[in-house]
This record gives C-alpha cells, sequence and structure tokens, in this order.
C-alpha cells in the first residue's frame, strides 16, 4: 500500500490538510513530515507540538545534511533566487524530500483555494509529472483564511508570526528569499530589524535587489524595478494579517473534523 506523507510546514493550512486527510484515510496509512530549515521562528516548535498533539501522531523531521540553514545556503553557494525558485528552498526542502521519498508515496499538501496557491499547485504537478500530488484544502474549497478559522475553533493559537501579519509560517529567521514585495519587507524589518539588517547585508553582498518597486518599459517591454531592501523607505507600507473567515465550505471542513 502506498504511503501517505503529510507535508507539514509549520502554517495553518499544513496542519488543517493533514487533518482531513488523516480523517479520510487513518493515522497508519503515513507519516506527518516537516523538513526543518533551520530558520524557523522560535514559535513554530511549540505550533507543531500542539498539532501533534491534536493529531495524535508523531512528527518526521527532514533536515539538510550539508547545510545549517538558509543564510548558510546563501553564503556558501552566492544564489539567493532567480527564475527557478530559490535555492535555500532547493536545498532545505526538496533535497531532503527527495532523500526520503519513495517512488509510490502519495504527497498530502497544504496548498489553499486562494489563487496564488492554486497556481502552486499547478506548477508542482507540472514539474513533477511523477509525483502522486493531493490538495485537500483545493479539493474543499478553503482558504487560508478558512484555515485560521478552524484552527481557531479547534483552539490552536496559529504560529506568533500570522497575528504579526506575515502570510506563512515558515522560515522567519532570515526572511523569505522568495518575497518580492515592498511591504513583505517592510514588515519584517518592524518586527525583526536585526535579522533584517542581517538578511540585507547579505543580499546586498549578492547583489540582489529583492523588492519590486514598480515597472518601467524598456524597448516596448515592460520589466520590473527592483531596490535592495534597505533602501525601502521608513513609511513603506505594511503588509496587514489574514482575518479568519468561515464560510460555508470552511464549516463543513469543521464538522468533518469534529465528526
Amino acid at each position: 500500500m502506498s504511503r501517505r506523507l503529510r507535508w507539514f510546514s509549520a502554517g495553518t493550512a499544513s496542519a488543517v490538510a493533514a487533518s482531513l486527510d488523516i480523517r479520510q484515510h487513518g493515522a497508519d496509512a503515513g507519516e506527518l513530515v516537516q523538513c526543518d530549515t533551520g530558520s524557523e521562528h522560535e514559535d513554530n516548535a511549540r505550533f507543531a507540538a500542539e498539532v501533534c498533539a491534536w493529531l495524535d501522531v508523531p512528527m518526521v523531521t527532514l533536515k539538510s545534511d550539508e547545510y545549517t540553514d538558509v543564510r548558510d545556503v546563501w553564503e556558501r553557494t552566492g544564489w539567493i533566487s532567480g527564475p527557478k525558485g530559490a535555492r535555500c528552498t532547493g536545498e532545505m526542502k526538496l533535497a531532503p524530500r527527495l532523500a526520503y521519498q519513495r517512488h509510490d508515496d502519495v504527497h498530502v499538501f497544504g496548498y489553499t483555494a486562494d489563487a496564488h496557491d492554486v497556481e502552486r499547485a499547478r506548477l508542482l504537478r507540472a514539474t513533477y509529472p511523477e509525483l502522486t500530488v493531493v490538495t485537500p484544502l483545493i479539493e474543499r474549497g478553503i482558504t487560508k483564511a478558512g484555515c485560521l478559522a478552524i484552527m481557531q475553533t479547534i483552539g490552536i493559537k496559529p504560529p506568533a508570526t500570522y497575528a504579526m501579519g506575515f502570510p506563512n509560517a515558515n522560515c522567519l529567521d532570515a526572511g523569505c528569499a522568495k518575497a518580492q514585495s515592498p511591504s513583505y519587507w517592510a514588515l519584517y524589518r518592524h518586527h525583526f530589524p536585526d535579522r533584517f539588517a542581517e538578511t540585507a547585508r547579505i543580499f546586498r553582498s549578492k547583489g540582489v535587489r529583492a523588492a519590486i518597486i514598480g515597472q518601467e518599459v524598456v524597448d516596448g517591454k515592460r520589466t520590473n524595478i527592483r531596490a535592495f531592501i534597505d533602501d525601502l523607505p521608513a513609511d513603506q507600507s505594511m503588509l496587514n494579517p489574514i482575518a479568519p473567515t468561515c464560510d460555508f465550505l470552511c464549516h463543513i471542513a469543521e464538522q468533518d473534523l469534529a465528526a
């Protein structure tokens, strides 16, 4: 029988997705698995422990054998992010996953029904057609706001970074290498000034202008205008927290979990 790998990213979406899959297929059908990037916010461990207790399953933790954390990848490889994604994602998440998975595994991911996540799930399937990918939240039409509402009902406090305004909970020690929004980096600077300064130093040393601050037309082609994150103005707008919102699809999921 195929093993079901319920991938946990320390966020509410992956927790709800895992719970729905466990409810449908049973805990013994697979494992709850996380990739430790070495750059997680301190509160993520608390959230992971409470999710494991709620689901009554242990956590399998995978970690890179070569790199200690995200900044270690940046410094040693000189590669932050590009059109094909972030090097830290490949080294700290993808490589450990590929080493652990079997050819017949079923991969359960917490992609939500929000448009951005639907596109991410589509790209995952297109890039790795050999994988059997299951997305229970998309199938049920559950959004990020819905996942927050479900966790609120369950009684598990989401990771602290959600209340700060971040849309995700992982890699908040160094900041997300794939983030291009000035509002994201302004929020990161506001909450973690020392960590921001170190990330900004590395980005500048590698010539990485991560923040997209506008667009211009050059030779008839529209291109992004980029800036170093430590050049963003002090009054740069910041991201706002996602408010927990539970529509009827979310309520149906809550009933499934409570059954």
